[in-house]
């Protein structure tokens, strides 16, 4: 296949000859077909709810669900002091099928920089890192709620807050 880009044209053939059509370059593609060039390279997914997975594509589908290997989950639980390090711990999971509608974010993993700890954190005991995020996350939805609350006094209702009528 022949890298072009939408302004280039394919070089002239000989007279006669007719012209293949010219051929998007693969940067132009906005499907699971990017997926490709990921395959069996190790990725960090985060997903719509916030949670973060590490590990190596396998396989995809035209839907982007994807399959991880070695998948590990990647829990942080930010300092309250700027001075201080956050912590994070890993939960092994193993193969872990993810459908492509809860994907944000997927990148390649650096393999130079994968055994240092993130910028930042340092490596805790999971139960202690497991609580202080899900507090942390309670904390983030009282906040949300609080937040709902003052737009619906406004007169803005949230996309969850309306009341169905039948």
């Amino acid at each position: 296949m022949e890298n072009l880009t939408i302004s280039e044209m394919p070089p002239q053939e000989a007279r006669g000859m007719p012209q293949p059509p010219a051929q998007l370059p693969p940067q132009m593609f906005t499907t699971a077909a990017q997926l490709l060039d990921l395959t069996d390279k190790k990725l960090m997914v985060v997903l719509r709810d916030g949670r973060k997975l590490v590990g190596v594509l396998r396989s995809w589908d035209q839907f982007a669900n994807i399959v991880l290997q070695s998948t590990t989950e990647r829990i942080f639980a930010p300092s309250s002091s700027p001075t201080s390090p956050g912590l994070y711990a890993d939960v092994h999971h193993g193969i872990f099928l993810v459908r492509g509608e809860n994907v944000v974010v997927l990148g390649e993993i650096d393999l130079d920089k994968d055994d240092l700890p993130p910028p930042g954190y340092e490596l805790g005991e999971l139960e202690a890192v497991k609580k202080i995020a899900d507090q942390r996350k309670n904390v983030e939805k009282v906040k949300e709620k609080n937040r709902l609350k003052k737009l619906a006094g406004l007169g803005f209702e949230g996309d969850v807050v309306g009341d169905a009528v039948i």
